[in-house]
Order: structure tokens, then sequence, then C-alpha cells
């Protein structure tokens, strides 16, 4: 067959040619909420809008994974922080930035993992709760026994009865904690492991526990999409530069007032 073109092929023996499908896309800012200290914390890929395929619909509700290293990390990540994984979702579309809210948490494998040791016992509890703005949340929680001051024996196993006591502190605990602040609040929580710290507190009379977390975070419900709400996580409030002092004291700044002006000069 001679090199070149087959004319007796016809539309369908031909080729398409080929398009780099990177040339119809665009790049979005992830913005987190204003509980973290870092706010752009990456970029997304999508497809441009085309005819009645628009690209802020095929945006919402994408899931995004972040170390919690990198969410507060203002320079550098820290390491302490690094084992916990944050979720947020996509809630909205404003321009070019995608605005984010928390939808889950987790431990990462290998910090789960680094846990696990011989000769102590594992407890688990989890329970659903019910946030004062109206989000259904399933929280997981795991702690081990501790050994006592001056053991002797090698292990530090609870017993079947004492498992079952400090379960229920634990449900009693996330329940309360939870159920009396929003969900800014409760991941504010979250973040210093102040209900972790709780939970060892209050089991220390029945048995002595140690690494105690909230492994595990899922969003269940939401409630009706609020922009108003959404744009208050993402407001600039109490962040930025502040304004000076004034001082009252001093002459130049004097509060004077003029006849019939009714207040302040």
């Amino acid at each position: 067959m001679a090199v070149g073109k087959n004319r007796k092929l016809g539309k369908k023996g031909r080729q398409k040619r080929r398009v780099d499908p990177f040339l119809k896309k665009e790049w979005y800012i992830i913005q987190a909420p204003n509980m973290f200290p870092k706010r752009d914390v990456g970029q997304t890929l999508c497809t441009r809008s085309q005819g009645t395929k628009i690209a802020s619909e095929s945006l919402k509700g994408r899931v995004f994974e972040i170390s919690l290293a990198d969410l507060n990390a203002t320079d550098k990540p820290s390491e302490n922080d690094a084992y916990r994984k944050i979720r947020l979702r996509c809630e909205d579309v404003q321009g070019n930035r995608l605005l984010t809210n928390f939808h889950g948490m987790d431990l990462t494998r290998d910090k789960q993992c680094s846990l696990i040791k011989k000769w102590q016992s594992l407890i688990e509890a989890r329970c659903d709760v019910k946030t004062t703005d109206g989000y259904t949340l399933r929280m997981f929680c795991i702690a081990f026994t501790q050994k006592r001051q001056n053991q002797i024996k090698k292990t530090w196993y609870a017993q079947a009865g004492q498992i079952r006591q400090i379960r229920k502190k634990m449900v009693d605990i996330m329940t309360a904690e939870a159920s009396k602040c929003d969900l800014k609040e409760l991941v504010a929580k979250f973040i210093p492991e102040t209900i972790g710290k709780d939970i060892e507190k209050d089991c220390a009379g029945i048995f002595p526990l140690q690494n105690c977390y909230v492994r595990k975070v899922k969003v269940l419900k939401t409630p009706k999409f609020d922009l108003v709400k959404l744009m208050e996580l993402h407001g600039e409030a109490g962040r930025g530069d502040v304004g000076a002092k004034v001082d009252r004291s001093n002459p130049a700044v004097e509060e004077t007032t003029v006849a019939g002006s009714g207040g302040r000069y």
C-alpha cells in the first residue's frame, strides 16, 4: 500500500484530532472557613462552563481532605498536627474561590497503628449528636488503659464492667460537649483535643487511661443551605489589621461639644 492518505477510507475511518483536555479546564482556589488560621489551602480543577453544563454545579458538593498541619500553618507546618485529617466540603462558588465548610475528621493510619500495643485494653465508643445550629454528627472515640503507679503486674487490662462504665462516660461527655455549641465551636474543641482530655480526667477513678482521642467525625445531616451563615464563616471579622488604641488622656483627642450641634464635635 502506498504511503499517504487512503482515499478509500470514509469519514468514519479517519482519526479525530486530539485536543489537550486541560485546555478546557479552569483552576479554582479552595478557601477554608475562618476557624482555621490558613485560609487558602490549595487549588482544584474543573471543566469550563459549556452549554447546559455549568462549572459551579459540578464543584458544589466536592470534598477535599487536608492535613490539620497545613490548615494551622502560617509559615511552617507543625508535625504535632500532621496526624489529623480534616474534610472540607464545597458549599458555594464565588468567582474563582470555593467556599467550604467542615465535613468530617479522621486520624491517619500510621497514627492509629502506633497507638495499638500489647498488654493493654482498647476501648471504643460512638454516638450521634446534634449541634445547636442543626448539624447531626457521628463521633467515634478511642482510648487505651494505662499502667497504674507502682504497678508490678505485667499487663493492665480493664475488666468488662469497667469497660462498660468508661464507654458510658465517653458517650455522655461527647453528647454533652456537642449538644451545647454550634459546629464552629465544636471544631475548635476537636483541634486541641479538649474532649479527649476531659474523658481521661473523668475516667481516672474507674481505670487510668492514655491516648484518648476523638478519632473520627462524620457529618450525617446538614441544615438547609444558608448563604448568610456561610459568609459569616468566611468573613474576615476578628482578623487582619486593627486600629491603634486611642489615648483619651491626650489633650489632642479630647472630646469637645459645640452648642447646638446635638452631639460631639
